[in-house]
């Protein structure tokens, strides 16, 4: 009986090098255990995994990606997986030690992660869903069995934004009406400064992502917090009138542009991650979507740890 020939290895039509070749929409459930008897979280999430192909090779094996994929989770049923950017790690290398011809395998995870939220006025409990993610990159090192491993974790939360710009031209108008009515022009300063004014607000959606080289862990849970922190507020899936109150005047006694909640980003992410080392690669973006104009707001900020810490210490000085 003839063996079937391995097509994915003959030589292609035309020689040229492919930077990635793999899979797409791998769909998978992911538990993650979270420590202190807690129970575990479970993620339904979206895969994509490829490796570079030479160019002496027409294929790649895609069925091992799977194989990695799969082992990988198995074994996290008898040994806990804490982090997604970890696990996404050990299924990079595992794809590099199976695709023999391949120097650098990449791996992408997409999960919705449920947290539970109350309201502020009544504590209502609702459950809000955040997107989270995660990556890895493994580099074949030369000469060596072993390979560089590049780990990214992030999330993207929604907000609310008021506008600054917006509300200081509202306060003239609400300062010119209170002196209509008969106060000072010092009283009817001091009550517009007071008062929540009116403003023209976006659905911000925020984003962090952090990329690091070593084996140390970022917390997702509290990138969210940050992301939800440097908006004008947060936002609820379940509001009653008290909180919708709380909500709104939240929002227009802090009022942001789309460049104050990537700058409010970077700050929280300085103070809050004192161990990432300085060649930490960081990125914060911030969309806004526009309720008075057709277009949306954009902002973002991509730089080594390094450069966030001396950023921030300089404006202390």
């Amino acid at each position: 009986m003839h063996s079937l020939p391995d097509i994915q290895a003959c030589e292609p039509d035309y020689p040229f090098n492919l930077t990635r070749v793999g899979v797409t929409g791998v769909k998978k459930l992911v538990k993650v255990e979270r420590g202190n008897d807690e129970r575990p979280i479970v993620l339904i999430s979206n895969f994509e995994v490829f490796v570079d192909l030479p160019s002496d090779r027409k294929g790649a094996n895609l069925s091992r990606n799977f194989e990695a994929i799969d082992e990988v989770l198995e074994e996290a049923i008898s040994r806990p997986v804490y982090e997604i950017e970890e696990l996404c790690g050990e299924i990079a290398k595992r794809l590099l030690s199976r695709h023999e011809y391949a120097s650098r395998a990449e791996v992408k995870m997409k999960s919705e992660y449920v947290v539970q939220r109350q309201s502020p006025a009544t504590k209502a409990v609702c459950q809000e869903v955040v997107d989270i993610f995660a990556e890895a990159v493994a580099r074949a090192a030369k000469g060596s069995a072993s390979c560089h491993l590049r780990k990214t974790v992030g999330a993207e939360v929604l907000g609310m934004t008021a506008c600054p710009c917006a509300q200081e031209i509202m306060k003239e108008e609400v300062r010119r009406e209170l002196a209509k009515a008969g106060l000072s022009e010092q009283a009817a300063f001091d009550l517009a400064e007071r008062l929540p004014v009116a403003t023209h607000n976006q659905r911000g959606r925020g984003s962090i992502s952090v990329e690091v080289h070593d084996r140390r862990c970022v917390s997702i849970d509290k990138i969210i917090e940050i992301i939800e922190e440097s908006m004008s507020s947060r936002v609820f899936g379940l509001l009653k009138r008290p909180d919708e109150a709380v909500v709104v005047k939240m929002a227009h006694s802090n009022p942001k542009f789309v460049e104050d909640c990537v700058r409010t980003m970077a700050q929280k992410l300085v103070e809050t991650f004192t161990d990432l080392p300085d060649d930490a690669s960081i990125t914060l973006k911030q969309i806004n979507e526009e309720s008075i104009h057709q277009h949306n707001a954009f902002a973002e900020r991509t730089a080594k740890m390094s450069e966030l810490r001396a950023e921030l210490a300089c404006q202390r000085r």
